[in-house]
């Protein structure tokens, strides 16, 4: 693991693994590059795979501050810029997909020539334009609930979080990993980002994003119906949608070889 200093002077926790082609990941909400452990080293056979830590999230730094979809954003160009990596893949995971929309809103194509979209509604309330929202925190009230979880029951709301990211029930050892890797980010920290990333809504700028893109959609997703995620590929140009059968949210981690593969080809294109 190594480690980088933003210009607001928060320390971001990454990796670099491999040579070759670069591949970035970024994970989701809670979440930290331990996440992507059936994927990195295999994908790291053939490229350079970066993952990073968003701040807050895993071993990066908790400042008080930033906890904001677009500072996150902000975090990942800086990132880039010190590796001084170009024509970089860049998968996003949940949240993460929205972090790097909004990356691409802020700077464009900058270092970035295709990205990877993995279940992600364009937006996360329910309303009467909209009805494939995420289903533990759709609107205000929802919100609400979550915070009091988070405050009151951060454990067991980490262990939800991660059974509902799966089709089927991890094993005791993969439960107590992940629910510690969440742990690791405040409770304050998960309810300052939720309150802005559950709030944003990217229809209207899916059409613009340029890059050739790969949809990755869990067809069991317990965080969101298949159709929101899938939506991203309709609006999205130069795009191709891919469905995972018996897949929850976390569909990277139940079937790595398949995801894996369609990364590689994806990148090799």
């Amino acid at each position: 693991m190594n480690s980088f200093t933003t210009k607001d002077n928060v320390k971001i926790n990454y990796l670099v693994k491999g040579q070759g082609k670069p591949i970035l990941f970024i994970p989701g909400w809670g979440c930290s590059i331990g996440f992507f452990g059936k994927n990195i080293d295999v994908l790291a056979e053939d490229f350079k795979v970066i993952a990073m830590d968003l701040r807050g999230h895993g071993d990066s730094d908790k400042p008080d501050h930033g906890y904001r979809i677009a500072r996150f954003a902000k975090d990942i160009n800086e990132l880039l810029q010190y590796l001084e990596v170009e024509d970089v893949t860049a998968i996003g995971w949940s949240m993460g997909a929205s972090i790097l929309w909004s990356y691409l809103e802020l700077f464009g194509n900058d270092r970035i020539s295709k990205l990877v979209s993995v279940d992600q509604s364009p937006a996360q309330y329910i309303g009467p334009d909209w009805k494939w929202g995420q289903t533990g925190c759709y609107d205000v009230e929802s919100f609400i609930r979550l915070t009091c979880d988070l405050k009151y029951a951060e454990r067991e709301s980490a262990e939800g979080t991660v059974k509902g990211c799966l089709y089927k029930d991890p094993s005791n050892e993969d439960l107590k990993f992940l629910t510690d890797e969440i742990m690791k980010s405040p409770a304050r920290v998960k309810i300052e980002i939720m309150r802005d990333h559950t709030n944003l809504d990217w229809r209207d700028f899916l059409p613009y994003i340029t890059i050739p893109t790969l949809v990755l959609v869990a067809k069991e997703s317990k965080v969101f119906p298949w159709e929101g995620s899938a939506y991203v590929a309709e609006k999205v140009p130069n795009s191709r949608l891919e469905f995972f059968e018996k897949a929850g949210h976390m569909l990277f981690g139940e079937h790595p070889e398949k995801f894996n593969r369609l990364i590689k080809e994806f990148v090799l294109e």
